[in-house]
């Protein structure tokens, strides 16, 4: 008797009119045939396309002189008008801390039931952390919304045959990150007006303070928004948590470590969400209660690991009503061993109590940018840098590099220029962009350069300007930012101010 080693259809499922491709692999058969249909062949191995009007089963039957052996394989067709889609385009908005209205991605066509999914492929973005979907219901919920930004997932139906069908749906989430104003006390640097009207505050005269003449030319462009980095959210996010938020294991793979055990939920907002491959920063501000302080634990490259957390650093400010600094040296989770959550430029603050389209708020702090490359020194209030470049003391001595240097006493000669913690100000000579008329979101966070002035953190595209994601900014007015160079801004000698540089505590 013949035998047949395999009899299968490729694709198992089609729509009416288009091909599958049967193929057989047998021993000892001297004759083939396939029903329905005529198909005959004398091939032991082999294939022929076929094109089903209706669902069918094919029949091999393999034959030799003492007898013939059958095997069978059914193609699918899903006739017209029958093709399997989702049918879902959008999805309501949510707000960060809580529950989610609900939405239920729904599929019609094809061989029910359904099963459903959300696509893993690093290109498109994750549900909003916090967020679930039923893989047999379709329904996406959440008792308490951790993302914050537009998300976009690819969402996959699959029907009983086994085809499926994709949709791309924007999930929007408001920020919710009000708190970030409160983060250290109103004496702090972190909170003090730099605008020589208001304080008399000089320029920075010190060689180590401009910005590289190289970078002045580059825009202020905003690396946070709405839907700007479709279909991630864009910006660096961040969560409150209760006083009682449970600890949770973290491990640091590569930096400095503060902590080895944080109250890091799992449902907490990572930077470009778990799908990024960049910096990922995490950050949890966990609120005062049952005789503990208010803390600030963050992250970078945070990465959920289905209980505990990993990161490659973080940083710790255990008691964020004080005005401590982290100690001199030891690095953060950024560059200049700043806080990164209170110097985020941030929706809330923009808004206030009023409208994302008519804006009453404030920012009243520095906000943090990057440069290409920052100096190899930091001033007060950073506690580290990673930069280029060196300077010598009146004299000629060298100053090691990667330590603090003062605007009071400063360097004679670097070369290199923009300490880490240095802050710029908009000069008082330079004309308010005509966009900001139709841009108030921009005209508020002008303001604030103006007032506040901007803090070199980091090293990256020059004139990045920092914020968190979030889905009440207006991306097209937040645009106006980038009628402003890096040549607009001064550096502020702000050294009169400093009592301490382990403290962020200002004199006056």
């Amino acid at each position: 008797m013949p035998t047949i080693t395999s009899f299968a259809a490729n694709p198992t499922s089609v729509n009416a009119g288009a091909s599958s491709t049967l193929s057989w692999a047998t021993a000892g058969a001297s004759s083939i045939t396939i029903t329905p249909g005529t198909f005959t062949s004398a091939s032991a191995n082999g294939s022929t396309s076929v094109s089903p009007t209706a669902t069918t089963t094919y029949t091999l039957t393999a034959t030799n002189a003492k007898g013939s052996t059958a095997s069978t394989a059914k193609v699918s067709v899903t006739p017209p008008g029958r093709t399997l889609q989702i049918v879902t385009t959008s999805c309501p908005s949510g707000t960060q801390g809580k529950a989610y209205a609900g939405c239920t991605i729904a599929a019609s066509g094809g061989f029910p039931p359904y099963t459903y999914s959300v696509s893993t492929n690093a290109n498109f973005a994750p549900l909003p952390e916090g967020m679930s979907l039923n893989p047999t219901r379709g329904n996406i919920s959440s008792s308490l919304i951790g993302g914050q930004g537009t998300y976009t997932p690819e969402f996959i139906v699959t029907d009983s045959t086994g085809a499926q069908a994709t949709q791309n749906i924007s999930i929007a989430i408001n920020g919710n990150n009000a708190f970030l104003a409160n983060i250290f006390p109103s004496n702090s640097i972190f909170h003090h007006r730099v605008d020589a009207a208001t304080t008399s505050l000089p320029v920075d005269t010190s060689p180590a303070a401009p910005m590289y003449s190289g970078y002045l030319s580059a825009t202020v462009k905003p690396f946070f928004g709405n839907n700007s980095n479709a279909p991630f959210p864009n910006g660096i996010p961040a969560i409150e948590v209760p006083y009682n938020q449970a600890d949770v294991s973290v491990t640091t793979t590569v930096y400095q470590s503060y902590f080895t055990s944080g109250p890091i939920p799992a449902n907490a907002p990572v930077e470009g969400t778990s799908n990024s491959t960049g910096d990922r920063h995490v950050l949890v501000y966990l609120e005062a209660g049952n005789g503990n302080n208010p803390a600030l634990y963050e992250m970078w490259q945070g990465i959920y690991e289905g209980g505990p957390w990993t990161d490659s650093s973080n940083a710790l400010w255990p008691d964020v009503s004080s005005n401590n600094l982290t100690p001199q040296g030891n690095g953060t989770s950024d560059a200049a061993g700043l806080p990164v959550g209170p110097l985020l430029a941030n929706a809330d603050d923009v808004i206030g109590t009023g409208t994302p389209s008519a804006p009453s708020g404030t920012i009243q702090h520095p906000i943090r940018f990057t440069l290409n490359h920052m100096l190899n020194y930091w001033v007060w209030p950073a506690t580290e840098t990673a930069g280029v470049g060196s300077c010598t003391e009146t004299g000629g001595s060298s100053i090691p590099v990667e330590s603090e240097i003062s605007q009071s006493s400063p360097p004679a000669s670097c070369t290199m220029s923009g300490a880490a913690g240095e802050i710029y100000r908009l000069k008082a000579s330079v004309a308010t962009p005509s966009c900001t008329s139709t841009s108030p979101q921009a005209a508020i966070i002008i303001t604030a350069f103006r007032n506040y002035g901007i803090i070199l953190a980091d090293n990256g595209d020059s004139g990045g300007l920092i914020g968190t994601p979030d889905a009440r900014w207006n991306d097209n007015d937040l645009s106006c930012l980038t009628s402003l160079t890096l040549s607009d801004f001064e550096p502020v000698n702000v050294s009169s101010l400093m009592l301490s540089n382990d403290s962020g505590a200002t004199s006056h």
